[in-house]
């Protein structure tokens, strides 16, 4: 956390990861301030970096995405060349949530959601199995999820 945060960024902060639509009013009655500083307290955390943008999180169970599956995978070469082409072709895959080099015994790791293993199946065979330089995978089936990016603001208070 940067050291020109206080208690009060950290509150707001908290605030505005569990719901980004609370009024400026609210968070200022949860943190003790009046409106103006308040807003001038988010604006500048957005000019420094810290906030960079507001999004709605969507329910993929709703969505009927409730397979999810994490994908060890090893490539036959991690030269900068061949991970920057590995990592446009995985941004191309809307199926791949998340993606993420790794150190240790394999390069990436791919957090993939599909409607069930049948449509999982496919994606592996017709999408993940054919990006650059992929030479192996390894899946592994998530039963349960209990947390998910946007349960909480870890770290934050």
């Amino acid at each position: 956390m940067p050291e020109e945060l206080d208690a009060i960024d950290r509150r707001i902060l908290a605030a505005l990861v569990t719901d980004a639509r609370l009024p400026v009013a609210e968070i200022a009655r949860q943190v003790g301030l009046s409106k103006t500083p308040v807003a001038a307290r988010i604006r500048r955390l957005e000019e420094i970096g810290l906030i960079t943008g507001y999004r709605a999180i969507l329910s993929p169970i709703k969505l009927g995405l409730a397979h999810v599956a994490f994908v060890e995978v090893r490539l036959s070469d991690t030269r900068e060349t061949a991970l920057r082409k590995f990592n446009a072709a995985v941004r191309a895959v809307p199926e791949i949530e998340e993606c993420h080099m790794i150190a240790g015994g394999f390069d990436y790791l791919l957090k993939v959601r599909s409607h069930d293993i049948a449509e999982y199946r496919r994606v592996m065979g017709e999408k993940i199995s054919t990006l650059p330089f992929v030479t192996a995978t390894s899946t592994y089936v998530a039963m349960e999820s209990v947390v998910e990016a946007g349960d909480k603001a870890a770290g934050i208070v």
